[in-house]
């Protein structure tokens, strides 16, 4: 790099000099390419990212992997990294440690490759000890991944200081991609593949390399979703998983499994025995500590009403909780309700709700594939490249084995005729100055066999000897057209691979930890009380609620320097919709609203508006009710609360504003909760108006620009327009800049009544127009 930049200084501006942006461009590229190639991203063959190839190959090397039935004894996990280090992996020891910690962690690790000896960290964070300390041997089941390496099944490259060999890929005789599924961030890409059944997968497999075209639906069958190494439960529909296994992302809901135990007197609690992956018992209970004993948000003077509300919410249900976790259970959480009384559903409700006990599993199926490039691949793309890796990992190591037996029938051929000749050729050795070319002249051998012959020991030359000879020739030959079936036979290299599939899914199949049955999401519902209520909103966003209906308006009292916006009368269950002038609308639950006693609140406390935006309009009321809603640039539509009801504190985009436009005043659509309104009155900033039937305008459930309602002129805007049944009143500002209002009956209206997106008729108001309200 040092090189490169030298030269690049030095090119003295010619032409052929590259300038500095193509050349960082290159640069970065470069540097992306061997992140997400050297350190990020799974190899769809064998599963594994170099680090993890690396230290698995070392530790074959080191002789620490199974024979037959008896492991190596495991060795010190210094030891481990410092050969990885030092041959293949020339990067941080800490880094190479992580790698073999969580190739050991069977909570991490569906199918662990590593058996690990002492302290190797807990679902709970806890780090693994020191690898001082620690001792690691591989587990039986990376036989699967290092068994045939040795012949000839992949290719080898150079070590990093090209003093020995590493292979590219390990030929693996399962998926491992999808077994023990990958986590890594790269550079503009990242992959998040879950783990799944290793019986499930290799039936899907296999079903795969018999029929080709093999349909999703089946495939799905086979494999119905993940397995994770720590249980639980996914709740998505089957529907959900199917599109993330055939688009390759997607996002899964998953939540705890537990148990209900029954103690003395009618007594009981709960308990969580699996957790979703990426939970731990740790996280749990501090999320119950944060629910149950919040902290004051940074720049906030005292726990903000959503706060208080969770903690009497969680309270009311929880009256402890506690970590029993040990080594004869892995995961025991324990819960005690309130009281036994409490319903058993309301308590799971709650805690599923508001913690980690139900959370969201991603999916992001990118790997490199056969093509060595980084790819998001579906579910069957992953299968099908995988068989055909490992067809071709069986076809070379089927050719290596076959030169390997004629090679040796090729010796044993010689050895057969020089017992046949035996005096001769002793003769031939004996009284030759070079017996070598003597032998191959007399007898027709190649120089192959003519150099076995001579490096023979005399016992071998013993009668016992010819017979073992002929008995291995006959096997060998027997091997010999085996593999040449196998090799010549497309049908029986399939059968082949079926076999030692099957074979292998027999030796270490398990049964799926994880439970697929769909549920509803837990919605964190708050129980209140349905009572009628005043919602007073002042015009610089200040809000509270008083008990009851029919207060006089003059009774509230306000800042200095503010006033009345509007009252609504609705109810605790009901919705108060506070509108941006970015055409945002925010949605506050009644139910939260501050008492009447005081000022109030800001409205801006319940949610989070945008930089440079304000609140310009409010209403309150039940979900089933229906608005006008309006611009400044004369468009509309009709929309309901529930259209507009929205979980985020950053609100919804739901009414399109052109620029320079704005939002006007929100106009209900109902005379009473069945009567809805049958005309629309629209007043322009100029004094026009028009009014039209209600039926011309179209129900928007997405929002929108709408329709236009009234033709403006260049310089003229729309002041509001109201839905009505009988009258209107038109509010503005006179001479002076004195408030001005005027009410409109049904034969005013009738006089400007013409087709929506007509001019309207001038209106003889004597000042100018900047609102309008619906009085009946």
């Amino acid at each position: 790099m040092e090189q490169d930049l030298l030269s690049f200084d030095n090119a003295g501006g010619g032409d052929d000099s590259p300038d500095l942006a193509s050349y960082a461009q290159r640069a970065y590229l470069e540097y992306a390419l061997s992140v997400v190639k050297g350190r990020a991203l799974p190899d769809v063959c064998d599963g594994q990212k170099p680090v993890q190839r690396r230290i698995l190959y070392s530790m074959a090397r080191m002789g620490l992997g199974y024979s037959g039935t008896a492991g190596a004894r495991p060795v010190k996990s210094a030891r481990v990294v410092g050969d990885v280090l030092g041959r293949f992996h020339p990067h941080g020891d800490q880094a190479a440690y992580d790698a073999l910690v969580r190739m050991a962690q069977d909570f991490s690790q569906r199918y662990p490759l590593i058996d690990g000896h002492g302290n190797f960290g807990s679902r709970d964070g806890d780090g693994a000890a020191a690898m001082r300390y620690t001792e690691a041997r591989l587990a039986r089941i990376s036989n699967l991944l290092l068994d045939e390496i040795d012949e000839g099944t992949v290719d080898f490259v150079a070590n990093y200081d090209g003093s020995t060999q590493e292979p590219r890929q390990l030929p693996a005789r399962l998926p491992f991609t999808l077994l023990n599924g990958a986590s890594g961030i790269a550079v503009g890409l990242a992959t998040e593949i879950p783990s799944h059944n290793l019986r499930e997968v290799a039936d899907a497999c296999i079903a795969f390399i018999k029929n080709a075209r093999l349909t999703d639906e089946e495939l799905l069958e086979l494999i119905p979703g993940p397995d994770f190494p720590g249980g639980g439960q996914i709740i998505s529909a089957a529907s959900d998983i199917a599109e993330a296994y055939r688009t390759g992302r997607g996002s899964l809901k998953v939540r705890a499994r537990w148990k209900i135990e029954e103690l003395a007197r009618g007594q009981w609690q709960l308990v969580v025995n699996e957790l979703p992956p990426g939970v731990s018992a740790q996280k749990v209970l501090e999320e119950i500590e944060e629910l149950t004993n919040p902290k004051v948000k940074a720049g906030k003077k005292a726990l903000t009403q959503e706060q208080v509300q969770l903690k009497q919410t969680v309270l009311a249900v929880v009256d402890a909780v506690r970590d029993e976790s040990s080594k004869d259970a892995a995961v025991r959480v324990v819960f005690e309700p309130k009281t036994s009384r409490i319903e058993q559903g309301d308590l799971i409700g709650t805690l599923l709700a508001h913690t980690s006990l139900e959370t969201s599993a991603p999916i992001n199926l990118t790997s490199i594939g056969l093509d060595g490039k980084p790819v998001q691949k579906s579910l069957r793309q992953m299968i099908s490249e995988w068989i055909e890796f490992r067809h071709q990992t069986i076809e070379r190591r089927s050719r290596h084995r076959l030169d390997k037996v004629l090679d040796r029938i090729h010796i044993l051929e010689g050895r057969q005729l020089v017992l046949l000749n035996i005096d001769e050729v002793i003769h031939i050795i004996r009284n030759s100055d070079e017996p070598k070319p003597a032998l191959i002249a007399r007898f027709k051998l190649s120089e192959r066999q003519a150099d076995d012959i001579l490096d023979i020991r005399l016992r071998q030359l013993a009668r016992l000897e010819a017979i073992k000879i002929e008995q291995e020739l006959k096997e060998l030959r027997e091997d010999q057209k085996k593999l040449e079936e196998i090799l010549g036979s497309p049908a029986a290299l399939r059968r082949l691979m079926v076999k030692e599939i099957e074979q292998d899914a027999k030796q270490f199949a398990d049964e799926r930890r994880t439970l697929i049955q769909a549920e509803k999401r837990a919605v964190a519902e708050i129980k209140v009380i349905d009572e009628p209520v005043t919602v007073v909103v002042s015009n610089k966003g200040w809000v509270r609620a008083r008990q009851g209906h029919g207060h006089e308006a003059a009774s509230f009292a306000f800042k200095a320097g503010d006033g009345l916006y509007g009252t609504f009368e609705c109810r605790t269950v009901d919705i108060l919709l506070a509108f941006g002038s970015n055409g945002r609308v925010y949605t506050v639950p009644v139910s939260v609203l501050p008492g009447a006693r005081g000022d109030g609140q800001p409205l801006t406390t319940f949610i989070e508006l945008e930089a440079g935006t304000h609140l310009m309009h409010y209403f309150a009321g039940a979900p089933g009710a229906w608005l006008l809603l309006s611009g400044t640039g004369g468009y509309g539509f009709l929309a309901t609360v529930e259209n507009m009801i929205s979980r985020q504190k950053a609100g919804k985009a739901f009414i399109s504003v052109g620029e320079g436009e704005s939002v006007c005043r929100p106009s209900p659509a109902n005379v009473a909760p069945q009567v809805p309104a049958t005309h629309v009155a629209c007043a322009s900033a100029n004094g026009r108006i028009l009014t039209f039937e209600i039926g011309e305008l179209k129900p928007m459930a997405n929002g929108g620009r709408g329709l236009m309602l009234i033709d403006l002129d260049p310089k003229d805007t729309l002041a509001g327009a109201a839905a009505y049944t009988r009258s209107v009143q038109i509010e503005g500002v006179g001479r002076g800049g004195k408030e001005r209002e005027e009410v409109l009956e049904i034969r005013s209206l009738n006089n400007a009544k013409a087709g929506r997106g007509r001019k309207g008729k001038a209106a003889d108001l004597g000042f100018k127009p900047t609102g309008i309200l619906r009085v009946e």
